[in-house]
């Protein structure tokens, strides 16, 4: 196997479209299997981030939360509305400064995160039985590089990121 250093531009390349497909199957149909299992209203992706954002971040504001999420702060708001319309943010003003809002997930938005976490992690491992012993080690092994690589693309800024807001298809 060659290394990234001896490894062509159209090698790379080739592997980048077969490792983006790979990983997006197992993403679509992780969360096809998990939302028909837990019967989920569907939330798009840029919703599940902020969900996300804010229960790990409790007290976050807005402003702060698009620079994390790369997202124009109206944006970040229209996401903040929705949320709330759903029961799964609140937003409160802010003791530090009343004239900003803090945000908060309410047990509802905690309890269908967990749910989800939980219920993804059972179907994953369901699979993992599956899989034979030298693949499961293959996998287990290119655990650090997929963080690495995505690290690596968190790092990365897109032009236009507020196209996720509308990509529909993109859901938890």
């Amino acid at each position: 196997m060659e290394t990234a250093t001896t490894a062509t531009a159209a090698d790379l390349s080739a592997f980048a479209l077969e490792l983006g497909g790979a990983l997006s199957g197992v993403h679509r149909a992780t969360r096809r299997r998990v939302r028909g299992e837990l019967s989920l209203a569907p939330l798009s992706g840029a919703q599940v981030e902020l969900l996300r954002l804010v229960a790990q971040s409790p007290g976050i504001g807005v402003s702060a939360a698009a620079r994390e999420l790369n997202l124009a702060g109206n944006s970040v708001s229209t996401l903040v509305n929705q949320l709330i319309a759903k029961h799964y943010l609140r937003r409160e003003p802010s003791s530090a400064d009343r004239r900003a809002a803090v945000l908060d997930a309410t047990d509802a938005g905690r309890e269908r995160l967990t749910r989800w976490a939980d219920e993804r992690t059972r179907l994953l491992a369901e699979q993992l039985a599956q899989i034979a012993p030298e693949q499961l080690d293959a996998l287990r092994a290119a655990v650090p590089a997929l963080r690495r690589l995505a690290a690596g693309l968190t790092g990365y800024r897109a032009e236009g990121v507020d196209r996720a807001m509308s990509d529909i298809e993109a859901s938890e």
